[in-house]
């Protein structure tokens, strides 16, 4: 094994990279190129990234968290302090579309991060960067 293929990635770090939407392998690029759109190559050491597959598992973090927020916090309000029913449903929309559009980005570049450390979907391939050898 080569060295570059043998070197350890710490999984911890690379998903922290990639929540702040950061490149998982040298924390400088920007791994997306749109709000969710993964570049293929980070821009500034070549890491190719376009090996990930998020799939749905930021979407179902997504839900698993914003419900989990905001399903107590709903029933708190409400039995606290019984608002009509139109203005709760809409103070609770709007923070679960705001939550939502907040987290999903953290998710997949935690997500992309994790792929790259793991060395899955072909992150571990001697090819993964190019200009590497």
């Amino acid at each position: 094994m080569s060295a570059e293929i043998s070197a350890e990635r710490p999984t911890g770090e690379a998903m922290r990279r990639g929540a702040l939407r950061r490149c998982p392998s040298c924390g400088e690029g920007a791994i997306f190129r749109g709000y969710l759109k993964i570049r293929d190559a980070c821009e500034s050491c070549g890491e190719d990234l376009s090996h990930q597959r998020a799939d749905d598992g930021p979407a179902y973090m997504t839900v698993l968290v914003v419900s989990h927020l905001l399903a107590p916090a709903l029933l708190w309000i409400f039995i606290a302090y019984r608002p009509e029913p139109v203005p709760l449903l809409i103070g609770f929309s709007a923070a679960a579309i705001i939550l939502s559009l907040v987290l999903l980005p953290i998710f997949k570049g935690a997500m992309v991060g994790m792929q790259w450390a793991r060395r899955m979907h072909g992150f571990g391939d001697k090819t993964s960067a190019p200009g590497r050898s």
